[in-house]
C-alpha cells in the first residue's frame, strides 16, 4: 500500500505547524474577545444561524497524578472538595449560558473531556450530567454522548450512571501498552486493567468503544508499536485515535521529565505510522482523516465516504457542522463567525461566574477570509480532498485565481507523490494522508516562520 517511499525526503517536512483542531489556530485567539463579544455572537447565532445544531462540550479538569506525555489543561489535585466546589461553579455557568442563548436548540453531541471526567464519582457524574440536560433539554435521540475514561479510575457504579445517562461512546486513554514505555511517561496501565474496563462497558451495551493511542512516545519503536497494536485489536474497539507525541515542554513542565534522547526520530515515526496503517486496514480498519481509525461498517467511515466528515475539538464527527457551546474551565467553543475559550485559570474563571459574567479569557471573530479557508483546511484535514467546483460554488470565488500561490506551492509535493492536482480539484494520496497538516499549513495565511515555540513538529 505505501511501497518505495524514501523517508529521508519526507523527514524534511517534520517542522513546527498546527493539527487544525481549528482555523484559525488557538493561537490568534486574544482578550478583545470578551464576554460582551461572546453574547453578541450568541444572538448571531441564535438569528442569523439558528438551522445549526449545539454540540457541547464540557471540561472537567482534575487528575490524581501527572501522565507527562500530557498536553492538556489539567489541575492535580486528590481533593474531594476541589471536586464539588467546581460542580457549583458548573452551576453557575450553566445559568449564565441558559440567559444569554436560545438553549432549546437541538444538541447533536455532548461530550465529557478532560483532565480524568471519571476522577469524579459516580454521584457526581449524575449531578453534571442532569445540570446540563437541565439547561439543554432537547437531546436529539441520535445524539452522540462521550466521555473520556482513564481505565485506572473506572468502576460499575461510574458506568451504571453513565448508561443511565444516556451515554453511548467511550473513549479509552490506552498510550501504549508496553511496560517500559508506561514507566518513562508515569502511567503505569497493564493490559488486564484495560480488558476488563472494556468488559464492564461492553457488559452495559456500549457499542461504540475509542481508544487513544500515541506514537513517538520514549523508548517507542516499530516492533514495540506494533506489539501494543496487536494487543488493541484483541480488544476490538470500534475506534482509535493514533496522535502523534506532541513534544512541547516549553508549554507543558511535566513534559521536561522525558529524556528527549529517548524519543523516536522523525524517519522512525513515520515508518511507525505506515506499519499502523497498513496493519489496521489489513483487520478491517480504515483511515479516517489524519489521526483517526474506524472499523470499516463504523458510521465515520460512511461518512468519510459520502465527503460528509466534520472535525471539531472532540475529533472527527458525521453529524456536520455544528456550534459548540464549551462549558467549564479552558473549554473552547466554536460557532460558524467565531472561537471562543474560557478561562484557564481557576481563579479567573471563579471571579467571572462570581461577577455573574461568562468565564470568556480570548476567542476571535472570523472575517470572510477565514471563513472560506476554514472551509478548505477542514475539507483537507476530513476527507483529505478539496473540490475546487464546490468551493467556488458556495463562496463565489475562482479557487484556481483566488489560490494561485498556494497551489503553486503545492507543486513540490505533487513532485513527491503526496497529492495531485488539475483544474477541478485536489486528492490526497495515501502517503500524503501522513502529511496532510502541511498540506494545510499551505492554506494558512496565519502561519508565519516564527512558530518553533508555538506548535509541535508535524512528524
Amino acid at each position: 500500500m505505501y511501497e518505495s517511499i524514501d523517508f529521508s525526503k519526507l523527514a524534511k517536512y517534520s517542522k513546527p505547524g498546527p493539527r487544525y483542531t481549528s482555523y484559525p489556530t488557538a493561537n490568534e485567539f486574544h482578550k478583545d474577545f470578551n464576554a460582551v463579544t461572546l453574547l453578541e455572537s450568541f444572538k448571531r447565532a441564535d438569528s442569523k444561524y439558528k438551522d445549526k445544531d449545539l454540540s457541547l462540550y464540557t471540561h472537567l479538569p482534575f487528575c490524581k497524578s501527572a501522565c507527562y506525555f500530557c498536553g492538556c489543561n489539567v489541575i492535580y489535585t486528590s481533593k474531594e472538595d476541589k471536586k464539588e466546589r467546581y460542580i457549583q461553579y458548573l452551576k453557575k455557568e450553566l445559568t449564565l449560558l441558559k440567559d444569554s442563548m436560545d438553549t432549546t436548540r437541538k444538541v447533536v453531541q455532548f461530550h465529557f473531556g478532560g483532565g480524568t471526567p471519571t476522577f469524579f464519582d459516580a454521584g457526581q457524574l449524575q449531578t453534571i450530567t442532569q445540570m446540563i440536560k437541565d439547561v439543554f433539554p432537547n437531546f436529539s435521540e441520535s445524539c452522540e454522548i462521550s466521555c473520556e475514561i482513564d481505565p485506572r479510575h473506572f468502576n460499575e457504579e461510574q458506568m451504571v450512571v453513565l448508561k443511565n445517562c444516556g451515554f453511548n461512546r467511550i473513549s479509552f486513554g490506552v498510550q501504549d501498552f508496553d511496560m517500559k514505555v508506561q514507566q518513562h511517561i508515569n502511567r503505569i496501565q497493564p493490559f488486564s486493567l484495560v480488558e476488563n474496563s472494556v468488559a464492564l462497558a461492553r457488559k452495559y451495551d456500549i457499542n461504540s468503544i475509542n481508544f487513544d493511542l500515541i506514537y513517538g512516545l520514549p523508548y517507542q519503536n516499530e516492533k514495540s508499536f506494533a506489539n501494543t497494536l496487536e494487543s488493541v485489536i484483541k480488544l476490538s474497539p470500534e475506534r482509535l485515535a493514533i496522535f502523534n507525541y506532541a513534544h512541547v515542554p516549553w508549554v507543558k513542565k511535566t513534559m521536561r521529565k522525558i529524556d528527549e534522547t529517548t524519543l523516536p526520530s522523525p524517519e522512525e515515526k513515520l515508518k511507525i505510522l505506515q506499519n499502523t496503517i497498513e496493519f489496521l486496514h489489513d483487520n478491517d480498519y480504515e483511515m479516517i482523516g489524519m489521526d483517526h481509525f474506524a472499523k470499516k461498517n463504523d458510521t465515520l467511515c460512511v461518512a468519510k465516504h459520502e465527503g460528509e466528515l466534520r472535525r471539531n475539538f472532540q475529533g472527527y464527527t458525521t453529524k456536520g457542522f455544528s456550534q459548540t457551546i464549551g462549558i467549564g474551565l479552558t473549554a473552547i467553543g466554536e460557532g460558524v463567525d467565531y472561537y471562543t475559550q474560557n478561562h484557564k485559570d481557576m481563579a479567573n474563571y471563579e471571579a467571572s461566574l462570581d461577577n455573574n459574567t461568562l468565564p470568556v479569557a480570548q476567542g476571535i471573530l472570523l472575517s470572510p477570509e477565514d471563513i472560506l479557508r476554514k472551509e478548505v483546511i477542514m475539507s483537507l484535514m476530513n476527507n483529505a480532498k478539496l473540490d475546487f467546483d464546490v468551493v467556488n460554488r458556495g463562496f463565489g470565488i475562482d479557487c484556481i485565481q483566488h489560490f494561485s500561490n498556494e497551489l503553486e506551492a503545492l507543486k513540490p509535493m505533487c513532485e513527491l507523490g503526496l497529492l495531485t492536482m488539475d483544474s477541478h480539484r485536489i486528492e490526497v494520496s495515501a502517503t500524503g494522508k501522513m502529511l496532510i497538516r502541511n498540506i494545510a499549513m499551505i492554506f494558512d495565511t496565519y502561519f508565519t516562520k516564527n512558530i518553533t515555540k508555538q506548535f509541535s513538529k508535524t512528524i
